[in-house]
């Protein structure tokens, strides 16, 4: 259904989503909102995009979601805590949101045309002045390209094809539906510095700064259907904003925001989790306004953002003392978080996410994490995103279950342990087994040199972590703590050794010393450690 002429994302279907019965289908935000009681999970196939979305789907619920005329976002229920975590409580017992609130909403005579794509004056989440401000020197348009837009395609001459071959002389275009995802993925994750110049002044600025959740991982608690999951997703009043200034999605403020002027403030929930955008983008839709063949990318301020704890992400601490929000590593599984998200903050220790702080304690049986990450480097570099997603684990959060707490802390430790000695003995048996002058008695010291590590230690670590999950939802499937965990994991590194090293040149003295060796340094970790005095 085309509303205005445009993409009115309020009932166009852009939003893929698998229903309780297992069906796939589109939604626009109306019938998410009234269906999230049917609907399992989303199925956006761009984790960062999804990752955007369900801060934007948050705020919503915070605005629909209510028991009789008490809101979520209230902030005068939001003074008392307790009193918020009731309504709360309230809210995701009654089992969906109330279809008048959501249409009350959405139909509000201020935001019509707000969640239009393709609206003239206000289009959602874009900035209608690039037509005008990103021109080249003579005053014509120049515009990023749709390329530009789209993340996993190639810009540029050194751009790397990810998922199709496109150029910048000849662009597809992308359904309107798709560039509504990759608008998101780029106002939370887009790279900082050179970018598409916008002259405002006489000036022409051609750079910007990196988009809020740049290089991060989030972490949502995930119920078994969707209304429950956004319900949680709204962050707790507890967080640390301008409470006097009145909170605002971008889609609701009264004007554009002021790209010389100085950043609004951080306000609950809007503010916090759709406010603190540092690019600005437009984009040019088909003459039919079903596909989307060019846009604007480029900055939006310069102004030193606004600082607040995102609600979804693990802050690690840093050398200094101060915490940094966990970056996200493809090459590391959700398994690995488990205990930063399930041990309560203590000094010099991960900070779980808040939204995983005050769970209701009896949907914690149902409950699990879903994870979005994008591999990234601080500027241009994208490696690679993902999305995970545990079983029903917080459960065992410390405050409900200290024991298991505990027990998952020791397994991750005991698997991250493993894991090191691993890539220290393979690279230890490489060096032995290539290199002449290398003693080959058993307690002969060994110089590594770290620019020579040998192909062995790689092809370890590649089998021993996926061995090492296994082994590890073995330990954790029973809910039962132990102090005994070490053996499955040491297993697990002896057999990617024996693995890594293959069956060639086993009768070669060099490598049955230096397989002899590796494996005495990874069997040395079942020894019972040393009594302290």
């Amino acid at each position: 259904m085309r509303v205005g002429g445009g993409f009115d994302l309020r009932v166009e279907p852009w939003i893929p989503v698998r229903l309780a019965t297992g069906e796939t289908v589109w939604l626009g935000l109306r019938e998410l909102f009234t269906r999230a009681h049917e609907i399992e999970d989303l199925q956006v196939p761009v984790p960062p995009a999804a990752a955007g979305l369900m801060r934007i789907l948050a705020s919503l619920t915070a605005r629909v979601a209510a028991d009789g005329d008490e809101f979520l976002d209230d902030p005068g229920v939001g003074e008392n805590i307790d009193e918020w975590h009731g309504l709360r409580d309230r809210i995701l017992k009654s089992g969906r949101f109330d279809p008048a609130a959501v249409d009350a909403y959405f139909a509000r005579e201020d935001l019509e045309g707000r969640f239009d794509l393709f609206h003239p004056e206000r289009p959602f989440l874009q900035d209608p002045r690039l037509r005008t401000e990103c021109v080249d020197a003579k005053g014509a348009p120049n515009a990023s390209g749709v390329n530009k837009l789209v993340m996993g395609r190639p810009t540029g001459i050194n751009g790397a094809v990810l998922f199709g071959h496109f150029t910048d002389t000849a662009p597809v275009p992308v359904p309107a539906a798709e560039a509504a995802w990759h608008l998101i993925a780029q106002l939370y994750y887009g790279p900082s510095g050179q970018c598409t110049p916008r002259r405002i002044t006489a000036e022409r600025a051609g750079s910007t700064d990196a988009a809020p959740l740049r290089k991060s991982v989030s972490y949502f608690p995930w119920a078994p259907d969707l209304f429950s999951t956004l319900v949680l997703a709204v962050p707790s009043p507890q967080a640390q904003v301008d409470w006097e200034a009145e909170d605002a999605c971008p889609w609701e403020a009264e004007a554009l925001n002021e790209p010389l002027g100085p950043v609004p403030a951080v306000t609950w929930p809007g503010g916090m989790l759709t406010g603190r955008f540092r690019h600005a983008a437009l984009l040019i839709a088909s003459p039919d306004g079903r596909t989307v063949c060019d846009a604007y990318l480029t900055w939006a301020t310069h102004e030193k953002p606004q600082q607040v704890r995102d609600p979804y992400q693990v802050l690690d601490p840093r050398r200094d003392g101060e915490f940094q929000p966990r970056e996200a590593d493809g090459a590391r599984a959700l398994w690995r978080d488990l205990d930063s998200l399930l041990l309560k903050d203590s000094r010099g220790s991960s900070r779980r996410p808040p939204a995983l702080e005050h769970l209701p304690r009896w949907l914690l049986p149902q409950l699990r994490v879903r994870a979005y990450g994008f591999d990234q480097d601080g500027q241009q570099k994208d490696s690679v995103w993902y999305q995970a997603t545990t079983p029903p684990v917080l459960r065992w959060q410390e405050e409900n279950d200290t024991a298991m707490a505990h027990h998952v802390k020791r397994c991750h430790a005991m698997a991250e342990q493993t894991g090191d000695r691993l890539d220290y003995a393979a690279r230890i048996a490489w060096k032995i087994a290539t290199d002449a002058n290398t003693d080959l008695s058993p307690t002969a010291k060994v110089r590594l040199d770290a620019r020579k590590p040998g192909p062995w230690a790689a092809a370890a670590m590649t089998r021993y972590w996926p061995a090492a999950e296994t082994a590890f939802w073995q330990l954790t499937r029973t809910g039962q703590a132990t102090e005994q965990v070490a053996r499955p994991f040491v297993d697990a590194a002896l057999t990617a050794l024996d693995d890594a090293l293959g069956q060639a040149n086993r009768a070669d003295i060099r490598v049955a010393r230096a397989r002899q060796r590796a494996r005495g340094l990874l069997l040395a970790l079942l020894r019972p450690a040393p009594a302290t005095a």
